[in-house]
């Protein structure tokens, strides 16, 4: 708004900023961004935090509402800028929606899966009572600035976890993105999706990969921000995930829970007939090519059972299973019996 930036740069008061960030990024990027608002005349303060699973508390939401207090910082006029993966955006995204009932936050994600995931809606929220994100809020920030040049610093294991939510959206809407998976998966990895035209056969597969992420993403998220309707395709992953997640905690990153779900849904639906043998096993090597887990043996009938039952009490007695019906299509089924659900468990561990 050129009336906003006329008005900013026609004001004596200096420009105030609070930035939280990784500790991780912190020591790889912070010098590059004080160096930025230093250069920019810009009073900042930076906070760099561990936002790790098992730190992800309202002790840290506390903690960063303290150091907000003591810049006193101006909530129309002063975002909150949070740079790191995912569990940093939610942490902020929270501790900005209590303070002073909400203040504006951007979103700058530096992994794989925030910049594909948390970057994308406006859910936040932080771990309670050893139950994955039971405390939080639907806040959306007012900005997700997405740079793809952070990705190049992050372990391959990091690329592959961002992966199993890139491949959650390819199979629920896009077989376009399966696809892409599927040939260059390996390439990505290698590359760390840093754009490389003209090397090997990959194109500007990293552009195509995220972008169609994000926007099937956003096609799903947008109408139903406040998840109003309960039945939602994205879900997929996320029945068995949270439990299995926390209850393993730190063997598996969450993109890496995500896709042994994911692994689990697909016997599911071939169990029930909607996908047959090849299009399972497609979807089996496309995993393994992405280096991403296909089971664990955490992930126990015992615990599958408890997972579910956990969702009937949160999406209206309803289960709401999102299950592929193909490659790149899907649909949320109500009806799956637990026999069927044992005979997939039991294909899924002898396999």
């Amino acid at each position: 708004d050129p009336q906003q930036i006329e008005l900013i740069t026609a004001s004596k008061r200096k420009l105030r900023r609070f930035i939280v960030i990784d500790e991780v990024v912190d020591k790889l990027y912070g010098s590059k961004v004080r160096e930025y608002f230093e250069e920019n005349n810009v009073q900042h303060k930076i906070l760099a935090l561990p936002t790790t699973e098992e730190t992800k508390s309202m002790d840290l939401v506390l903690n960063i509402l303290h150091e907000v207090q003591n810049f006193s910082l101006d909530r129309r006029t002063e975002p909150i800028i949070a740079i790191g993966g995912g569990v940093c955006l939610d942490i902020v995204g929270l501790a900005a929606s209590l303070y002073r009932r909400r203040t504006p936050y951007i979103r700058v994600p530096t992994t794989l899966l925030s910049y594909v995931d948390a970057s994308v809606g406006a859910k936040n929220g932080v771990n309670f009572l050893q139950c994955k994100n039971k405390l939080g809020g639907y806040t959306p920030p007012v900005a997700s600035f997405l740079d793809r040049s952070f990705i190049q610093s992050i372990p391959r294991r990091h690329i592959s976890n961002g992966l199993g939510e890139i491949l959650k959206m390819a199979l629920m809407k896009h077989k376009g993105l399966f696809d892409l998976l599927k040939n260059h998966g390996k390439y990505l990895l290698d590359t760390k999706f840093q754009s490389c035209n003209g090397f090997a056969d990959g194109g500007d597969a990293a552009l195509q990969t995220t972008r169609i992420a994000i926007e099937t993403m956003l096609e799903e998220l947008a109408p139903n921000l406040w998840e109003d309707d309960l039945d939602r395709l994205v879900d997929f992953g996320h029945l068995i995930s949270p439990e299995l997640e926390m209850r393993v905690l730190p063997s598996l990153m969450h993109g890496e829970a995500v896709n042994v779900d994911m692994a689990f849904m697909t016997y599911v639906a071939h169990a029930r007939g909607l996908l047959d043998a090849d299009e399972k096993e497609q979807i089996l090597q496309c995993m393994r090519g992405l280096e991403l887990p296909v089971w664990h043996s955490g992930c126990s009938w015992a615990l599958i059972q408890r997972a579910l039952r956990e969702r009937l009490k949160h999406s209206g007695g309803q289960p709401r299973m999102p299950l592929p019906t193909g490659l790149g299509v899907a649909e949320i089924f109500n009806d799956t019996s637990e026999e069927t659900l044992e005979r997939a468990y039991e294909l899924w561990v002898r396999d």
